[in-house]
C-alpha cells in the first residue's frame, strides 16, 4: 500500500467518524446555553471571514471594486429576502455592469 493511499484512507475514516459522532451523541451530550451561543457566533464569524476573503482578494492582492460591490448588492438583496436566483443574478449584474464601465 502506498503512503498516499494510506493517507487517503485515514482521512476517509476520520471524516466518516466525525459525521457519525453527531447522530450517535445526539441527546446524550448537552451543551450549556453560553457554549451554544459562542458556537453560533463562531460560525457567523467564520462565514463572514470567508465572504470577505473571497470578495476582496484574488491571487494574494485586492480583487478590485467591482466584485465587492456585487457581493454587497447580493447581500442587500438577500437581506431583503429576495429569491436566491434574484440575489445571484443581481450580484452578477452589478459586477458585470461595473466591469463593463471599466471599474475593475
Amino acid at each position: 500500500m502506498s503512503a498516499t493511499l494510506a493517507v487517503i484512507l485515514v482521512l476517509a475514516v476520520g471524516t466518516y467518524a466525525l459525521r457519525l459522532v453527531g447522530p450517535v451523541l445526539h441527546g446524550r451530550v448537552t451543551l450549556p446555553a453560553r457554549a451554544q451561543e459562542l458556537l453560533s457566533a463562531g460560525a457567523v464569524v467564520l462565514l463572514v471571514a470567508l465572504l470577505a476573503t473571497g470578495a476582496l482578494t484574488e491571487g494574494g492582492g485586492f480583487a478590485g471594486w467591482a466584485r465587492p460591490a456585487g457581493v454587497l448588492a447580493g447581500g442587500a438583496l438577500a437581506w431583503r429576502r429576495a429569491p436566491f436566483v434574484v440575489v445571484v443574478l443581481g450580484a452578477a449584474a452589478v459586477t458585470a455592469a461595473l466591469r463593463a464601465a471599466g471599474l475593475e
